[in-house]
């Protein structure tokens, strides 16, 4: 305990650099740090979009934790912030958060910054913030973008209640097995999604999701930001004879009316059916598929075999 406090006033009293940063032409010198762990939000696109908190927590750290080092130096660059840069990503393992983990323990103050937006939100660094807590080190967040609250706030869906999926499976079947499974949850369901998949991404939705209000958000607060509204059949037919646009994607769909709910539900239990019946007999796939769904066996009986009939 007596060499961490000993290195920890040595650090304080002899830093190694000075800890400035530059906005609108003006030099700032950053605030000291407590030692910890700070979870930074960074531009998701325009650099103009960070905080002067965050610059200066940037600025003052001892080190900032970057999922590509090559991406954050840009920032970095353009506001004049020298702290030295660690890569910390999606393959980073144990021993390196242990190494995180002990140069906090030590004293230090890490920034953890993602490529783009809020750390966390389909990126690395939940393991390192688990790793902070579990050793009682102090996690402090740092506010700022998120593509995934500007997507939602311009796409005129309803924001009370909205449900943040992620990136959906890449292949169609899981992809649209997963879709009949958020098909009824409440509210806005919101999607990240590559540019490469969009178009059989929006038409598996409106396989499984059908006539459902949509939104396909892209290069959110960059030059070529574009926002494009519709049902999710119109957005699947526009980006279909389109092809694949550029740049980064959020998707956001809006929550079913009560008649396509209803269909919704026909839909996964078909879905369900389905799959079982490829290993399992009509009665034993109609009982597993009942149990899952909570629904009466003789509903998921009589549909299944009505299924089994058009296979045949």
């Amino acid at each position: 305990m007596t060499q961490r406090i000993d290195n920890r006033t040595k650090r304080r009293e002899a830093p190694a650099r000075t800890a400035t940063f530059t906005a609108f032409g003006l030099a700032a010198e950053a605030e000291p740090l407590a030692p910890g762990l700070y979870v930074v939000a960074t531009p998701i696109g325009n650099l103009r979009d960070v905080s002067f908190r965050a610059l200066s927590v940037l600025a003052a750290a001892d080190a900032i934790l970057a999922e590509d080092t090559r991406v954050t130096k840009t920032l970095l660059a353009h506001y004049g912030i020298t702290t030295p840069l660690a890569a910390y990503h999606e393959h980073s393992n144990e021993a390196v958060r242990e190494r995180m983990v002990h140069r906090i323990r030590e004293g230090q103050a890490l920034a953890l910054v993602s490529d783009a937006g809020t750390p966390l939100v389909s990126d690395p660094g939940y393991k390192l913030v688990q790793a902070a807590i579990e050793e009682g080190l102090p996690v402090t967040p740092i506010p700022g973008p998120s593509a995934i609250l500007t997507a939602l706030v311009v796409s005129g869906l309803p924001t009370d209640r909205f449900f943040f999926e992620g990136f959906l499976p890449p292949k169609s079947a899981a992809r649209r097995t997963r879709l009949a499974e958020i098909a009824n949850i409440p509210g806005t369901l919101m999607l990240f999604e590559g540019p490469h998949r969009l178009p059989e991404m929006l038409a598996d939705a409106a396989a499984i999701l059908g006539e459902r209000q949509a939104v396909v958000a892209r290069e959110l607060t960059k030059l070529f930001e574009t926002i494009r509204r519709g049902t999710l059949p119109e957005l699947a037919e526009m980006f279909a004879q389109e092809g694949p646009p550029k740049g980064e994607i959020v998707v956001l769909i809006g929550e079913a009316s009560k008649d396509m709910q209803a269909a919704e539900v026909d839909a996964v239990l078909d879905t369900k059916l389905e799959a079982a019946l490829k290993s399992h007999s009509i009665k034993d796939a109609a009982a597993l598929v009942a149990a899952e769904l909570n629904i009466p066996k003789r509903d998921a009986y009589a549909r299944a075999l009505t299924l089994a009939r058009k296979d045949t």
